[in-house]
């Protein structure tokens, strides 16, 4: 039986699937995608990496036999990317002849395409390397502390990589992130003419499924997907961000037991989720929510 929030979407109008990890988001979009037809396009900022299948949840076989996957896997492990690159990519998939179906968890990436996305000059090399080593030998505290008021209240300053972003946007243009925002452009998707659908899951019910899934993750070779990226990994490269493949290479590296090791991953999995939650909150209230289970 087709559920009410599939009978009210239009074939016509791109659809948008966001929610926090764990919460069933592809299976989603591929429920739209088998009743209505569609791409499904990718809005994760991880799992656009091609070093990470199974440990970022990426779309296997199975699931792109249902319908054309696009922007999965397809960026090197060392290359950077950010939410710039991703709107750059996804442009031609809006205007194309498919209805797109835009899935993830990256709040960011929805935020940008439907309000906008500031042309902020790219950050220089040493920039970059200043504000790795500003961040390993002090912490974000450091970098945030030094940012104009308007940015610290607009960013999400429990997430490390957003303060370092905002750090690196002062100290290459000598503006705040918070100016360059409020002379974003049009947006390339306003939400009016898209149908946006949050997943929004019960936390104890997610804390379940994010267990089981790590420990389907480890079963199905995650382990084994982290120790291919062992050879020269670096972690300060965006890739390296996947949620788990730090807490695994401490196994490898011998620094903790597996059991430690898969434990520290389940939380650091629920605190990503919790972030992502806060952030739909803030920024998503005019989207139509799924209650989960």
């Amino acid at each position: 039986m087709r559920p009410d929030w599939l009978k009210r979407l239009s074939p016509e109008r791109p659809v948008l699937i966001a929610g926090p990890t764990a919460a069933g988001k592809s299976a989603v979009a591929l429920e739209v995608a088998a009743d209505q037809g569609g791409v499904i396009v990718n809005a994760d900022a991880l799992q656009v990496f091609a070093n990470w299948r199974i440990l970022t949840a990426r779309p296997g076989p199975e699931e792109e036999a249902v319908a054309h996957h696009v922007l999965y896997g397809h960026v090197p492990a060392g290359t950077p990317y950010s939410v710039g690159h991703w709107l750059r990519e996804v442009a031609p998939l809006i205007r194309g002849e498919s209805r797109p179906i835009l899935v993830g968890g990256t709040g960011l990436y929805f935020t940008a395409l439907t309000e906008g996305l500031a042309d902020i000059p790219p950050t220089p090399p040493a920039t970059r390397d200043l504000a790795d080593a500003r961040m390993d030998a002090e912490g974000p505290g450091a970098l945030l502390a030094e940012l104009d008021d308007d940015t610290v209240r607009r960013i999400d300053t429990a997430n490390p990589v957003r303060v370092q972003r905002a750090w690196e946007v002062w100290h290459t243009t000598g503006r705040g992130l918070a100016a360059w925002q409020d002379d974003t452009p049009v947006p390339l998707l306003p939400l009016k003419v898209a149908q946006p659908l949050l997943l929004d899951a019960d936390r104890d019910w997610l804390r379940d499924r994010i267990a089981r899934r790590f420990d389907a993750m480890i079963a199905d070779g995650a382990l084994e997907e982290v120790r291919r990226n062992l050879d020269g990994w670096n972690p300060a490269l965006p890739s390296s961000k996947a949620i788990g493949a730090p807490e695994l290479i401490d196994h490898l590296l011998g620094n903790r037991s597996l059991n430690a090791a898969i434990e520290a991953a389940k939380t650091a999995t629920r605190q990503y989720a919790k972030r992502q939650r806060t952030w739909f909150r803030s920024k998503m209230r005019g989207w139509a929510t799924i209650p989960l289970p």
